[in-house]
């Protein structure tokens, strides 16, 4: 009998889950250990939250652990940071932290100098805080020793500096 693998969750829903979870503590006083996304697909997931907090009147923080399920992905384990803060405006801006690569060179769905973060996970970082708040948001994402993790990827030759793969391939 064939066994059956393990689903995981994808680092652009990690860092969803955790610019979810930053901004109902930053919009509603909620510490939330687990949110509830709208994945690409339409389906819902329920994502764990490893720790959330207000960091000042402006901002809150929030961590999600990646779990690739028997995926073998480079990731597994990392832990996913989302900072979100008010902004002025209307906009939701991204922008890169530790781990998170930025874009150097023309070709891929992400501008140069933009956070390497692609269309499907800015859309769905963006629809979750959307479910909080309609105001402007800087929401920037963090993965601490994703540039070491970036050394076993092909990010250099993309044109990413300092990312995880996660970020060109989610």
């Amino acid at each position: 009998m064939a066994k059956t693998l393990r689903t995981g969750i994808t680092t652009g829903t990690c860092a969803a889950a955790a610019a979810k979870a930053a901004a109902l503590a930053l919009f509603r006083d909620e510490l939330k250990t687990s949110v509830e996304l709208v994945l690409p697909d339409g389906s819902r997931e329920n994502v764990p939250v490893a720790w959330v907090r207000r960091t000042s009147e402006e901002g809150a923080t929030a961590a999600v652990i990646k779990d690739a399920g028997d995926d073998p992905d480079v990731t597994d384990g990392a832990t996913v940071i989302a900072e979100v803060s008010r902004d002025t405006g209307m906009n939701i801006i991204f922008k890169a932290g530790e781990g998170v690569g930025v874009v150097t060179l023309p070709g891929l769905q992400i501008l140069p100098g933009e956070p390497a973060i692609n269309p499907v996970p800015r859309r769905m970082i963006s629809e979750a805080i959307r479910e909080i708040t309609d105001g402007g948001v800087q929401v920037q994402i963090s993965i601490p020793g994703g540039r070491q993790l970036a050394e076993k990827t092909f990010n250099p030759r993309l044109g990413v500096a300092g990312a995880t793969v996660s970020n060109v391939k989610v």
